[in-house]
């Protein structure tokens, strides 16, 4: 119990009392201007009624003292578990403990935390906060981190009530290399050069035998490594041009030294995404038609691409004595198209073309060549195509997948998806596109055509059928290109929403990025996407049987197969967790992938190298310390508060003498009634007083 102190529970309002106390004081003084011997008893009187309307009274309290909290961090991340650190720390730990339990009335708090979530390094900062939010603050005596300094959220410290004190894990000696790439970027124009910005770089106590030149090996996906020398600490240009669109991987490694802290930090992977800068595609209209507009409009509307279009307005065998400057803008620049720049192109069409003598057959045998070297060729075909004039009866014939039998079937007809269209990329899905509900038998519900050319499939894929299942989509690869034809004239009607329409923008869309070779559009393909540790793994195929099992080799060589589920036709996926961060190797059967998990440069090992720089502004704000672990944990002692916390082999915690209040007890100084009594006796007195001597005179 403690001793009492003096409270107040008034009857009125304060003001109220302070305005009564005025009152009393002008009463009083004019008592004692006018002469009155007994002014100091009517004040009194007057004090006595006002200390009675106050309510005065002492109350004790009993009170219990609450213990001390020493808030202890460990820093169990990546970095801090390095060489001999996770010793250190348990010996630190334990250390504290013991120095905690020795203090008299102290509860220590242990609070440990890892690598923060998606590469957000050590969040010591983070812990911090949360720790003294679990805590009355007026109760922490002190926080102390065990670390290796690196933290990597010093923007979010928080104010500490007590000494804020480090214990350094590490050695003076350690040291460390490692590879920094300075300037990855996430995408790149493909076959144009852009420079990457490497660095090997030693840090802490490097022994002077190392530096010098090192061995940088490079690899681009699954192709062999090359090896070159290259300095340390010098900032090297490495120009760096992408093979092909989609994600490249690029892995960069140094050896390991004998002595450095981690090799975890010599390799660095970088993952570019190949974009094309802009496409060019050369159209040729054999004679204006309504479809010829879909094209145009088609490829003009993607910013992306560069088109140059001709349309054949006047045959050569058409003499009707108009000058040819009044039938067209420019002069067919045959010689320039398909001789000087036809490899400039990334697709050539053909819309309706006629051999009609404008194009020799020299320079449909260089179109030929342009596709076996890797080009694209589309022909969108009407009835021309069955015609003797037709683009079949030239050298083009030899690469194309289907040879017309001169017939034409008129009549409506809906056009439908094979079933190796339900699983070729070009095709896949195109009926959720449709504007209308599917029909009974299946067929999608989308606008009909009125016009299909009869071919026969020579080679390729039929990925769309016309009436009485004839080709009207065959896509075919030869040697190095591609080469579609699209054997009917009418894509336009769903472009003008006749019936509905249909989904031509996405289907000629997808058409064209097929034929440029764009990697999400493969009919063989295995692709996969990280996240996190998460790897989704896809696999595309048109084959009937599903793919065999899935090999996946991690970084430390260790190899893992997979059984990959069916998710839709020609669609089969697996999920799985990489058990370590770094560059996997995906193979099924003649395919093969690289993708990299994890950051391509963890800030954990960043900087390796123990170091209380960074927290020092946070230590010597509290007035706490920093003492290295090599040379010992130290003692523990209270200080008062105000006072440095930090000598040679000590570190303060600060007494907070926090209390409960358990009981309350409170008594008036006197009861009314006294007061009452106690005014008025002093009031009789003063009448008294002032009667006898008004007697006397």
């Amino acid at each position: 119990m403690l001793p009492g102190h003096l409270v107040f529970d008034p009857l009125l309002p304060w003001p109220v009392l302070w305005a009564a106390g005025g009152v009393a004081l002008l009463f009083v003084a004019l008592a004692l201007w006018r002469g009155l011997p007994g002014w100091a008893l009517r004040g009194l009187a007057l004090a006595a009624l006002i200390a009675a309307l106050a309510g005065p009274g002492f109350q004790r309290e009993e009170r219990q003292a609450l213990s001390d909290i020493v808030i202890l961090l460990v820093d169990d991340s990546s970095s801090d578990r390095l060489a001999d650190r996770p010793a250190q720390t348990e010996a630190a730990i334990a250390r504290v403990t013991a120095e905690v339990a020795a203090l008299d009335n102290t509860e220590l708090r242990v609070k440990r935390f890892g690598d923060g979530p998606e590469n957000a390094g050590t969040l010591a900062m983070t812990a911090m906060a949360e720790a003294l939010a679990e805590e009355p603050r007026a109760r922490v005596a002190g926080v102390i981190l065990i670390s290796d300094g690196q933290v990597h959220d010093l923007g979010l410290t928080p104010e500490s009530p007590a000494p804020f004190h480090l214990l350094l894990t590490g050695k003076k000696s350690d040291w460390d290399r490692r590879l920094v790439v300075k300037n990855a970027p996430a995408f790149a124009i493909i076959g144009e050069e852009f420079t990457l910005k490497l660095m090997v770089e030693d840090t802490g106590a490097v022994p002077v035998a190392e530096g010098g030149e090192v061995d940088l090996t490079i690899s681009v996906d699954a192709d062999p490594p090359q090896t070159f020398r290259v300095p340390v600490g010098v900032e090297l240009e490495l120009p760096v041009t992408l093979p092909h669109g989609g994600m490249n991987v690029l892995q960069f490694s140094v050896p390991g030294v004998e002595g450095e802290l981690t090799d975890r930090n010599n390799a660095a992977v970088v993952q570019v995404n190949g974009v094309r800068d802009r496409l060019r595609v050369l159209l040729v209209s054999g004679e204006p038609h309504a479809g010829e507009r879909v094209w145009r409009n088609l490829l003009k509307s993607d910013a992306s691409v560069d088109l140059v279009h001709f349309t054949i307005l006047r045959p050569p065998e058409k003499q009707d004595g108009v000058p040819v400057d009044e039938m067209s803008l420019i002069a067919f620049p045959t010689r320039e198209l398909f001789v000087e720049k036809i490899e400039e192109f990334d697709l050539i069409i053909f819309d309706r073309y006629r051999m009609r003598g404008i194009l020799p057959m020299s320079y449909i045998d260089n179109v030929v060549n342009y596709v076996r070297n890797g080009g694209t060729v589309l022909v969108a075909s009407g009835p021309e195509f069955g015609a003797v004039d037709s683009l079949y009866r030239s050298p083009l014939a030899e690469i194309l997948p289907v040879a017309p039998t001169a017939q034409v079937v008129e009549g409506g007809f809906t056009p439908r998806i094979t079933e190796l269209g339900q699983r070729h990329p070009v095709t896949e899905g195109l009926q959720d596109y449709a504007p209308n509900p599917p029909a009974a038998d299946g067929t999608p519900g989308w606008g009909r055509w009125f016009r299909a050319i009869e071919v026969e499939k020579i080679s390729g894929q039929t990925v769309m059928e016309g009436p009485d299942g004839l080709p009207l989509l065959v896509l075919d690869r030869v040697d190095q290109g591609r080469v579609a034809v699209l054997a009917s004239d009418q894509a336009w009607l769903w472009g003008r929403g006749y019936e509905g329409g249909g989904p031509q923008l996405e289907l000629l869309r997808r058409l064209a990025h097929w034929m440029l070779k764009e990697p999400e559009l493969e009919e063989e393909t295995l692709t996969a996407t990280a996240q996190g540790q998460v790897l989704t793994i896809t696999r595309r195929t048109i084959g009937e049987d599903p793919p065999g099992p899935l090999k996946v080799t991690g970084p430390d060589g260790a190899e893992v197969t997979l059984q990959m589920q069916q998710q839709a036709p020609g669609k089969f996926e697996v999920v799985w967790e990489a058990p370590l961060l770094g560059l996997y190797r995906l193979e099924q059967g003649d395919l093969t992938r690289v993708i990299g998990v994890g950051p391509s440069s963890p800030k954990e090992f960043e900087a390796t190298v123990a170091s209380a720089t960074a927290l020092e502004p946070a230590v010597t704000a509290t007035r706490g310390g920093v003492a290295r672990l090599e040379d010992g944990v130290p003692d523990l002692r209270p200080v008062a508060e105000g006072r440095p916390a930090a000598g040679r082999g000590w570190l303060g915690l600060t007494p907070r003498e926090a209390y409960v209040t358990t009981e309350v007890q409170l008594a008036p100084v006197l009861p009314g009634w006294a007061w009452l009594t106690l005014a008025a006796l002093l009031s009789v007195a003063a009448w008294l007083i002032e009667g006898r001597r008004g007697a006397r005179v």
